[in-house]
């Protein structure tokens, strides 16, 4: 499938399937894949803006950091020490700091900077090596896991840096879903060429199986997700009255989920063995 960066250069990008069934690759990887990033509208390094969609998004927001924040805390201890790798500007940082020993990495320094300006406990690091190795009880990556070109090599850093039965929490777009089967090449979470790979549900889980160190506890969903790729879908398709097309189809997409478990968004829990 051809799919253009609508986001941000309009260049055209292929998506090909890997080795494993069910995960594709973006090609080819730009050399300086780093320009793809920089917009002041890129949603995970941007700074507040006071604007009414930044404070829609931000609370919207705050309902998906409490349901992230409760994946930990139902599953580790008080004071338990999680990293968030890739953490952007550091929304979700901020928002564990006082419940666990958090740490922050992200190589963006603008987002960085945001993030170690709006923290006060956290720990924001640039260099994942400062960790010391089996020292984590959580690694968290939301929506960071696609970005990853290297996954195996950093598959063996996690799980160098987790304790025995540590937690890695990986949540990522599903192009399987609803929303990315009827928006097909408009659909926004594909994201070319910054996603450098898309999983299907079937594909995330025969990467994990095939890993001898890991172990697959649970999946469970992003339900706003959907609403809000199926906005900068519509948006990308130049569709009038996009919001209410982003509700109708986000909502679709969520209950045709409830029984497929395809749904926009998915985390998966995984533990260390």
């Amino acid at each position: 499938m051809k799919i253009k960066d609508h986001f941000l250069t309009q260049e055209e990008f292929e998506i090909v399937e890997t080795e494993t069934k069910g995960v594709f690759k973006t090609t080819p990887i730009p050399s300086n894949i780093s320009r793809y990033y920089e917009s002041e509208d890129y949603i995970s390094h941007h700074q507040d803006t006071g604007s009414l969609k930044e404070k829609l998004y931000k609370f919207l927001q705050s309902f998906n950091l409490q349901y992230k924040k409760n994946i930990l805390v139902d599953r580790i201890k008080k004071g338990s020490r999680v990293l968030d790798y890739g953490c952007g500007a550091g929304e979700f940082v901020k928002y564990i700091e006082n419940d666990f020993q958090t740490f922050g990495f992200e190589p963006n320094s603008d987002a960085r900077n945001a993030a170690i300006n709006k923290v006060q406990k956290a720990k924001i690091i640039d260099e994942i090596s400062s960790i010391e190795n089996k020292s984590l009880d959580a690694i968290t990556l939301w929506h960071v896991f696609e970005h990853i070109e290297n996954q195996s090599e950093m598959l063996e850093i996690f799980n160098q840096k987790l304790k025995e039965k540590g937690l890695l929490i990986i949540a990522v777009p599903n192009p399987t879903s609803y929303d990315a089967k009827h928006y097909k090449e408009f659909w926004a979470a594909y994201d070319v060429p910054r996603h450098i790979y898309h999983f299907s549900k079937n594909g995330m889980e025969d990467l994990i199986s095939k890993n001898p160190d890991w172990k697959l506890r649970k999946i469970k969903p992003l339900l706003l997700d959907s609403f809000y790729i199926s906005m900068l879908s519509e948006k990308y398709k130049k569709s009038s009255l996009f919001w209410l097309k982003a509700i109708i189809h986000g909502t679709i997409s969520n209950v045709k989920a409830l029984f497929s478990n395809e749904f926009s968004s998915l985390i998966y829990i995984i533990e260390k063995k």
